[in-house]
């Protein structure tokens, strides 16, 4: 089986903000991100909670970091997410996956 290192990592959920259109929402269509774990940035765009805090953590990211942890929305994430190190499962980082990983301790892919 092959070793997954998004699910032992989620430092990308806890280092950077997450702005999206509000299109990618529940309330615009089916299957959307839940409206109530985004917060409003200007009319058509809106950021996960938790991740423009000081220290930014995603609302929807459950576990310890650099252990285990899963996206509670991982099926409906929004295109920032979706996007972000498209190879970092197979362990092979990109420049903004390995920052998010040193910010939290971890080596870089």
């Amino acid at each position: 089986m092959r070793e997954d290192h998004c699910t032992r990592c989620g430092a990308c959920c806890a280092a950077f903000r997450v702005d999206f259109h509000h299109s990618a929402l529940a309330s615009h269509g089916e299957g959307g991100v839940p409206d109530a774990l985004t917060v409003p940035v200007t009319a058509t765009l809106v950021r996960m909670r938790g991740t423009d805090a000081a220290a930014p953590r995603c609302v929807a990211l459950d576990g310890e970091i650099g252990v285990a942890v899963r996206c509670m929305i991982y099926p409906v994430r929004p295109g920032p997410c979706h996007e972000f190190a498209p190879y970092a499962a197979l362990g092979i980082g990109d420049d903004a996956c390995n920052r998010a990983r040193r910010r939290h301790g971890l080596v870089p892919l």
